[in-house]
């Protein structure tokens, strides 16, 4: 009996590992007091949110009608335009919880895995979003191709490492 209930507990347990944690896809859902709302192309940000989440949203509306350059943000954090990473490091930066800035393929392995409870990363090879509270900062699937913007549209995370900033 117990050698049967190994085994049943050895199946389930296989069968959940590779299950991904990742979702599907992105999605924005509003929630009153947490989620950040577009006004234009700029981000409102909810009033009883963390300072570093106030700074990142700030920071994120500061890039708004910046032009994407491949390797933008990279050797500078104040750049005159941004690909994906430099996006979220120069974001990541003005919010105090970034020194330097990072590669698309560093943010696979920063922070600590799963979604945040303000600010998600999204990472995969070749490329880097995230989303601070609960809207999309992208540099790509936002229907144009130019540069860091809001969105709430959704987009696919397939091949995507979700991580969090622990405590945000």
């Amino acid at each position: 009996m117990h050698r049967l209930l190994s085994i049943a507990t050895i199946l389930c347990l296989v069968l959940l590992a590779s299950c991904s944690s990742t979702p599907e896809s992105y999605t924005y859902k509003f929630v009153p007091g947490k989620s950040a709302v577009l006004q234009g192309k700029y981000a409102l940000i909810p009033e009883n949110c963390p300072e570093p989440v106030k700074r990142a949203v700030a920071a994120g509306n500061r890039l708004q009608g910046k032009p994407y350059i491949y390797g933008g943000g990279h050797r500078r954090i104040d750049d005159v335009g941004y690909d994906c990473s430099g996006t979220l490091s120069y974001v990541l930066h003005h919010a105090g919880l970034l020194k330097t800035p990072m590669a698309s393929s560093e943010f696979r392995t920063f922070g600590k895995p799963g979604p945040g409870k303000w600010i998600t990363i999204y990472a995969r090879r070749g490329h880097v979003f995230c989303t601070i509270a609960g809207l999309r900062l992208d540099t790509g699937y936002n229907g144009e191709n130019e540069g860091p913007k809001w969105s709430t549209r959704p987009r696919p995370t397939k091949g995507c490492v979700v991580r969090h900033i622990p405590g945000l």
